[in-house]
């Protein structure tokens, strides 16, 4: 992977992975993938960017294809081309928690289940983040996104706490930030 060409992005919008896409990898390539999402998995440590992507490949570790292989090859691509970014922490910024959300709604086709993604920030700096597959199934798109805006809530609650044991001072209170009007009316009401 030494000569790829960089990619602009870790996975296609457009891709939807399932069991069933491809040729079944041998029991070596298997080893190979398995390995790759294992250290893909410590990367999401510190690059928070590839969460998504190495998330939905790790859905099929136990039967990958050549397809989910040529995905992790693309995240590989992505790497080369963007090292230098991951978490950056400002010296000088303001202590306000500003989270954003957002859902996928019905995003596996073999579940119907949705995708809760969040993005949590101290200032300038982001402290948090998550994209996990949502315990259960939704109705509707509203639904998923209101679950979405509750897992968020919750994440900056127990931030605020955090923040409030180490005796750091907030002095605005947290903005949380969401793409769907319905949910948002259902949080207000």
């Amino acid at each position: 992977m030494l000569d790829c060409a960089p990619m602009p992005t870790p996975m296609s919008h457009s891709s939807r992975l399932s069991s069933t896409d491809n040729v079944q990898l041998n029991e070596e390539e298997s080893s190979t993938y398995r390995r790759l999402i294992g250290r893909l998995i410590y990367l999401t440590n510190t690059q928070p960017d590839i969460a998504f992507s190495v998330n939905n490949l790790s859905q099929f570790l136990s039967s990958p294809t050549k397809h989910h292989q040529q995905v992790v090859f693309r995240i590989l691509r992505y790497l080369k081309g963007n090292p230098g970014s991951g978490i950056f922490l400002h010296k000088n910024s303001n202590n306000q928690l500003r989270g954003y959300n957002d859902s996928d709604w019905a995003t596996y086709s073999g579940t119907r289940k949705s995708v809760t993604g969040f993005a949590i920030f101290l200032g300038e700096s982001l402290i948090s983040w998550k994209s996990k597959k949502q315990p259960t199934i939704s109705r509707s798109s509203s639904e998923s996104e209101y679950r979405a805006l509750a897992a968020t809530t919750c994440e900056i609650q127990r931030l605020t706490y955090i923040l409030k044991d180490l005796g750091i001072p907030y002095i605005e209170l947290a903005i949380l930030f969401c793409d769907n009007q319905s949910a948002i009316h259902i949080a207000s009401n």
